[in-house]
């Protein structure tokens, strides 16, 4: 008898054993492989898809392309990634479930960027929400009129607000001959800043570049191992406010901090190998341009910013002080104007605007002058919807580490959440529906 039963159950575990193990769930590390693998791929005929990638080689496409873009190949492939994926986002334990989740939200984008690639395009709701989890909120031309009739109150001199605003801003226009030094300065000052609060690592650095021809004002590189190029985009005049704004967002505590975190303690730290590519046009986005503009405010607090322009950089680029308080006062406003953006890529996009149109938007109720509008425009033909990112993602962030932080945070404490939030594999939807 007990023999018997020693060879039943003996039995009972080869059956199991020799069973066909598609009732198991899918290894999430292969998963998040193939994802990697499926990105690379369509990154080598899309340039702009693969922003940066610090993983392994072996991961990387075997031969270069030479054909042309197989749309259906790549949409099939995320299709079958995705139900793989969908499989195990419920039966398995919280932290693969997770992964699961943000994986299938970032090949949601990878659809959206594969049709946009290949000409097949969507409205501005369906595409925003699409590559990056998020519906933006729309603004009409009262809202906008407001915020200028406040500016109107503030301004120095006669005439038009746009007229008045351009010749304030004028004054501060840094010389082509000193950006290098002031940019320079202001990123230093921004790396101090964040080094009170954040525990950086040590061999940490970026590099410094000026350019031209781009549709960007600044970018971000992103080499791995704690690498950063800095590019500045100098086609057009730089103001003094732009020095602290674009050099913080791209360096610290914004894109260079940011992947920094996200290599360290995600991809090093827990292994998650999804984590060493990020795709430009998905939801990471969101958290990385909300992120970048959220930390400029973080960093030069209250007024900060007018203080360290008066001190350090206007003497620097050889400007006068005068009216630089009123003239950040003035860019405080003008800040709340950025929706304007989005409301000119939504009617380029949706077809219920022309460029001529899109101009006199800008210009009206953005208070560009008409080269930075007309490169505003270049900017949105090329990369479309994400403007969102910017202006909905800092006011998304910002709600969402104020939350994490309490009521009557310190500013340790609000420091403190907003690392977490650089460190974290989220998705857009926890930061937007918190």
């Amino acid at each position: 008898m007990f023999k018997n039963t020693i060879f039943y159950f003996a039995a009972i575990i080869f059956v199991a054993a020799c069973s066909p193990k598609q009732t198991e769930s899918p290894d999430i590390n292969k998963l998040a492989e193939e994802y990697i693998r499926l990105g690379l791929d369509i990154g080598q005929y899309d340039g702009s898809f693969v922003d940066a990638y610090y993983g392994p080689d072996s991961l990387k496409p075997k031969t270069k392309a030479d054909t042309a873009f197989p749309k259906q190949k790549f949409l099939d492939e995320v299709t079958a990634l995705s139900a793989r994926l969908q499989k195990i986002t419920s039966d398995t334990s919280a932290a693969v479930s997770a992964r699961a989740k943000w994986l299938l939200a970032q090949l949601k984008a990878y659809e959206r960027r594969i049709k946009i690639f290949s000409g097949e395009y969507a409205d501005f709701d369906t595409e925003a929400k699409d590559l990056f989890g998020v519906t933006a909120p729309k603004y009409d031309e009262k809202t906008f009129q407001q915020k200028l009739d406040e500016l109107d109150k503030i301004l120095p001199g006669n005439g038009s607000i746009f007229d008045r605003f351009q010749q304030l801003a004028n004054r501060f226009i840094i010389p082509k001959n000193k950006i290098d030094t002031v940019f320079r300065t202001s990123i230093l000052e921004c790396r101090k800043r964040t080094l009170a609060h954040f525990t950086l690592p040590g061999q940490e650095r970026f590099e410094l570049e000026l350019v031209n021809n781009k549709p960007w004002s600044g970018y971000n590189w992103y080499k791995g191992n704690y690498n950063s190029l800095i590019q500045i985009n100098t086609d057009i005049n730089i103001f003094i406010d732009r020095a602290i704004d674009v050099g913080s967002h791209e360096s610290y505590p914004g894109h260079h901090v940011y992947n920094m975190l996200l290599e360290e303690n995600l991809y090093k730290g827990k292994g998650l190998i999804e984590i060493s590519m990020y795709p430009l046009f998905s939801p990471q986005s969101f958290i990385a341009e909300g992120s970048g503009n959220y930390g400029i405010q973080l960093a030069f607090p209250g007024d900060d910013r007018i203080q360290f322009s008066k001190e350090v950089l206007l003497p620097l680029a050889g400007l006068d002080t005068t009216g630089i308080t009123a003239y950040f006062r003035a860019t405080a406003i003008r800040g709340q104007l950025n929706y304007v953006r989005n409301e000119v890529a939504r009617g380029l996009i949706n077809g219920t605007m022309n460029e001529t149109q899109a101009l006199e938007w800008l210009m009206k109720y953005g208070l560009l002058n008409e080269e930075t509008a007309k490169k505003s425009i270049d900017f949105i033909k090329v990369n479309r919807t994400y403007v969102i990112n910017y202006n909905y993602g800092l006011e998304a962030v910002e709600a969402y580490v104020n939350k994490k932080a309490g009521t009557n945070a310190t500013e340790d404490q609000i420091w403190k959440a907003f690392y977490q939030l650089l460190s974290e594999q989220i998705m857009t939807t926890d930061i937007v529906n918190q």
